[in-house]
């Protein structure tokens, strides 16, 4: 389950999906979905801070690469890129005809593909069949680099898990690997003919669909198996299904995307490739690249945002080239560490933790981040675009201000004196000033707090996520943040990594959180048989969590997009949280 998490930081713009209601502008609304008819060719010019984490699709788990995997490589279900918060989330056919239902016991999908997709394969065009899905989903557990995603598909569909079983003792070695592929299959997956893929699964799982439109689930064409997956021979012998192809690629300095002469129109939906190649520039810093989008050097942002202060200037000038979309992420919530002995075990007392949630000034952090045009109060597990959340809280009002009167009485209660927190934070962008907002709260509820920096790079990688840390009380309290793996029905992909724990630990539960009363709501969410259903059982799941308080949540960041002037038809991808770039045009 490792993964993106929300990086917060002028050059980051991290990990996230999901939106259902929320595309809020800085200038008219559309962030410039353009005038007049659209116009063939040119170079869509993308500006970068960071390399993708993967190409390979079934191993790649940020956000932003979502844009590059639209563009060369086609889905089982995906989305139509668009502006309204409802059509952009509805599931769509891409290759699949369209989307399947489940059987009357939930266990079953169908899948018909459609006509005339076709790999761009060394010998020419050929067709994506059945027996390519199946292999896309077995390379997920392949022994060299594990499919970040992979989780939800092995515990899910029939056989997968014993499948991986399997081939996590074969040799990470290309020939060992394509020998176990040719030669097992997974029990949960069934291909009669080249048109029909029959998945079936351990339990019912209404966001099932959902899950067949992350690329972990694309297809793979048979030659990939030459090559270890992602690796550079991988990448340079790189076969489209997508309207664009690899044409060169200069590690950390430029991507290059040509046309892929074997995609068909006709055959895709989604995609209508206005743009003759784009250009994906590494190595840029934040501001500059804002300065290069609005001189009109360059087009549009790959893991970039526009800075709180860009925000503040572009929405002063009404820019209708600036827009911000809500993601369904929760970027900022607190952990409190209950494994450690610090302060007497005090945050081991439900009351204390439940004490510190009056404590801390939510609008103030607002505020630090960007303002209410970039960031609004957070009071359960789930960011606004869920289906489940719902605007509550359980501690105060909703507004999130801070009560330090209720919480110095309720540690009071609690008999907790002289609490003393260590607090690690990240170094980089507004993570410092938010850490200090929040020091600021805790201190007037009487609350002292040792921050302490921690290299951005080492944040989650080598700190949050070594357990000896937490159990050895090396930290009490800290910020991270988090957003949900696809759109729509995605609470599963925020509950499950972070609030439940089976006996094996998760790099994300950092404190092995368990509640037997929230997983047995979120099996009946995921068993619902009505997204309705889905999501008023998940805001059950949201409130038995949060009535444990395990964080405290605080922040939803908005994600925001800019783009050169010469864009049109910037209609949102959603995976991407981005416009679109198989589907933009530009002005000549």
């Amino acid at each position: 389950m490792a993964r993106k998490k929300i990086l917060s930081g002028v050059a980051l713009g991290a990990a996230a999906m999901l939106v259902l209601s929320g595309c809020a502008s800085g200038g008219a609304g559309d962030g410039g979905a353009g005038d007049g008819e659209a116009q063939t060719g040119g170079t869509l010019k993308v500006l970068s801070n960071g390399d993708v984490d993967r190409l390979d699709p079934q191993l790649t788990a940020y956000v932003p690469v979502n844009s590059v995997v639209r563009s060369i490589s086609r889905s089982l279900l995906s989305y139509v890129s668009s502006n309204d918060v409802d059509e952009r989330i509805e599931l769509t056919g891409d290759l699949a005809t369209e989307v399947p239902t489940a059987s009357e016991d939930g266990l079953t999908y169908k899948i018909t593909l459609r006509d005339g997709a076709t790999w761009d394969a060394p010998d020419g065009a050929r067709p994506i069949v059945a027996g390519d899905v199946a292999r896309g989903i077995e390379r997920i557990c392949n022994p060299h680099i594990g499919a970040a995603l992979g989780g939800y598909f092995i515990n899910l569909i029939d056989g997968m898990a014993e499948y991986c079983e399997g081939f996590a003792g074969v040799a990470a070695e290309p020939a060992a690997m394509k020998e176990y592929i040719e030669s097992n299959d997974i029990s949960g997956i069934a291909t009669p003919d080249d048109k029909t893929v029959v998945f079936t699964l351990v339990e019912p799982a209404s966001d099932f669909t959902s899950m067949l439109s992350l690329p972990t689930a694309n297809p793979a064409p048979i030659e990939v198996l030459d090559y270890l997956p992602d690796s550079p021979e991988y990448r340079e012998n790189f076969i489209a299904s997508g309207p664009y192809t690899v044409g060169s690629y200069t590690p950390d300095v430029k991507w290059e995307f040509v046309r892929n002469e074997s995609w068909s129109a006709d055959s895709d939906p989604l995609r209508k490739a206005y743009v003759d190649s784009i250009e994906m520039t590494m190595g840029v810093e934040g501001d500059a690249a804002m300065q290069q989008l609005q001189a009109g050097s360059a087009d549009m942002l790959f893991d970039l945002s526009p800075s709180p202060a860009n925000i503040q200037q572009l929405t002063a000038a009404n820019d209708e080239k600036f827009t911000t979309m809500e993601n369904g992420g929760v970027d900022q919530f607190m952990w409190f560490n209950t494994t450690s002995d610090n302060n007497g075990g005090a945050l081991q007392k439900l009351e204390v933790r439940q004490a510190i949630q009056y404590a801390i000034d939510k609008p103030a952090v607002v505020q630090v981040m960007g303002g209410e045009d970039i960031a609004s109060v957070t009071n359960g597990i789930f960011g606004p675009g869920i289906n489940g959340y719902e605007d509550f809280s359980l501690y105060g009002d909703k507004s999130g201000k801070a009560d330090p009167e209720k919480a110095k009485a309720l540690l009071k209660e609690a008999g907790v004196e002289n609490l003393t927190l260590k607090f690690p934070y990240r170094n980089v962008g507004t993570q410092p000033d938010i850490a200090q907002t929040v020091q600021a709260s805790l201190e007037a509820a009487g609350i002292t707090v040792e921050l302490f920096p921690v290299p951005p790079t080492d944040y989650y990688a080598n700190f949050m996520t070594n357990r000896e840390n937490a159990s050895g009380g090396k930290w009490d309290v800290a910020l991270v943040g988090w957003s949900p793996d696809w759109v729509g029905g995605a609470a599963r992909s925020v509950f499950q990594p972070q609030f439940s724990f089976d006996g094996t630990p998760q790099a994300y539960n950092y404190v092995d959180f368990n509640s037997d009363k929230a997983n047995e709501l979120a099996a009946q969410a995921l068993a619902a048989a009505t997204p309705e259903e889905a999501g008023k059982l998940w805001h059950e799941v949201d409130k038995t969590v949060m009535e444990e308080s395990p964080i405290v949540s605080i922040v939803a960041r908005k994600k925001a997009n800019y783009h050169s002037d010469r864009v049109q038809n910037f209609e949102i991808y959603a995976l991407a949280q981005n416009g679109d770039w198989a589907n933009v045009w530009l002005k000549q």
